[in-house]
């Protein structure tokens, strides 16, 4: 993840170009009420705005609340997009909430560094040790545990089976050449092969990270942060590989201007029929679902193909998971809310409601989506792991990588202007 420092100058003017000035900024923090009765109240930010993981999010916070009378759970649920904006802003003003989502990584390193991100190590041990290891793992920084996990998965292709038998496809591919055959053939059978919500970035970004550590492998990228240079081969071949695909003219009409879980975005046309496959997290289904119409038994799932040549294996997985951190000096009722949260109880629930991978070992048998088995038998088959690049990397090298990519797929960068964007990017921010 690089040892990326704080800038704060850095954060206004991320949080400028955002359109975020800081009198648009809702209070944060816990509070009591000042009354006789004690009451405190824990402010809790997620990404929790698709059914039905909305609705049993906000249940479970009632839930809390019966188990602790004297707390009280306020609720802020912002668009994913949103929410990167307001805590980049809210980062930047050094007032975090007391409770947020967080993916880890670099963006939860500078916000530890900055000494806004509470030490949950000894707080959580007794209860937290019994959670899977891997799922903790993108909040450990130097050794400290800064977040807790909820979920843990992994970026892979979603496709309707019935498109692909209509195309004459028996099989999904497991390489890059055998893929880009399957789009052709699609094409040639009328079907949009591919859906993808081009406004927000972040899923074409996946397509170049999958890229690169198929060409490089996966500790690649990590090295390439480390070395702050991504101009070698193997990253202009993945932009190449990307640029081949785009070539094909692959996505649904308008892609460039479409948003991901909108009901004209990228989830609800695969959920709805209009194109094959989307390239997304253990989370696409249920979105499919809440945007669209979703798919039912038509859905299947198969990991990122090798590529012929490449140094990285068809096992080598990108993704990662959600988790919570708590701000500095919040009350101990968060740290409660934490527990509630990581319970097996709780998990159980997530799985069975939410369609989540679980994070304490004895809620996998919930487990009853055959899609989602299939997500958990591929993380258990992994040989390697890279946490999405926009969280993984200091806040503004994931933008730079992000709008990088954006523009390759919108035709105004080439590969090689794509590895040297990046780079100058990380000289600039390390």
């Amino acid at each position: 993840m690089g040892d990326p420092a704080l800038s704060r100058r850095g954060f206004l003017a991320a949080s400028a170009a955002a359109g975020l000035g800081m009198t648009a900024l809702t209070a944060c923090g816990g509070d009591s009420d000042g009354g006789s009765s004690g009451t405190t109240t824990i402010e809790w930010w997620n990404i929790s705005t698709t059914e039905p993981t909305k609705t049993v999010w906000a249940a479970l916070a009632r839930k809390f609340e019966a188990q602790n009378p004297k707390v009280k759970v306020k609720i802020v649920q912002l668009e994913n997009d949103a929410y990167k904006s307001k805590m980049t802003a809210l980062t930047s003003s050094g007032k975090l909430p007391d409770i947020f989502h967080t993916w880890g990584g670099g963006v939860l390193k500078q916000q530890v560094e900055a000494g806004l991100v509470e030490d949950l190590t000894d707080s959580t041990k007794p209860w937290a040790d019994a959670l899977l290891p891997v799922a903790k793992e993108p909040y450990l920084i130097d050794d400290r545990a800064y977040g807790v996990p909820f979920d843990i998965g992994m970026i892979g292709f979603w496709y309707n089976k019935a498109l692909f038998k209509k195309a004459g496809i028996s099989a999904p591919p497991t390489t890059w050449s055998g893929f880009l055959d399957a789009v052709r053939g699609l094409k040639s059978a009328g079907v949009t092969p591919l859906a993808l919500a081009g406004k927000e970035k972040w899923p074409g970004m996946y397509y170049w990270a999958y890229l690169a550590m198929r060409t490089a492998g996966a500790e690649a990228l990590q090295k390439a942060y480390d070395a702050k240079d991504f101009t070698g081969a193997p990253f202009v071949e993945a932009g190449e590989h990307l640029e081949e695909l785009v070539g094909l003219q692959p996505f649904q009409k308008g892609f460039l201007g479409a948003a991901y879980s909108s009901p004209t975005g990228q989830a609800a046309t695969v959920g709805n029929g209009k194109a094959a496959m989307e390239l997304m997290g253990q989370w696409a289904p249920v979105v499919q679902a809440d945007a669209g119409k979703g798919l039912g038994k038509d859905l299947g799932f198969f990991a990122f193909p090798a590529v012929e040549g490449g140094k990285g294996a068809i096992t080598e997985v990108f993704g990662g998971g959600g988790g919570h951190a708590l701000r500095r000096g919040a009350p101990q009722e968060a740290v409660e809310f934490l527990r509630f949260f990581a319970s097996e109880a709780t998990d159980l629930e997530l799985v069975k409601k939410t369609g989540v991978l679980p994070v304490v070992p004895a809620a996998e048998s919930a487990i009853a989506d055959p899609n989602i088995k299939a997500v958990q038998d591929q993380l258990k088959k992994a040989t390697g792991f890279q946490l999405y690049l926009d969280q993984a990397y200091a806040p503004a090298v994931g933008q730079e990588v992000n709008d990088s990519v954006a523009a390759l797929i919108s035709g105004s960068k080439s590969p090689e202007q794509v590895a040297q964007s990046v780079t100058k990017t990380t000289k600039e921010e390390q």
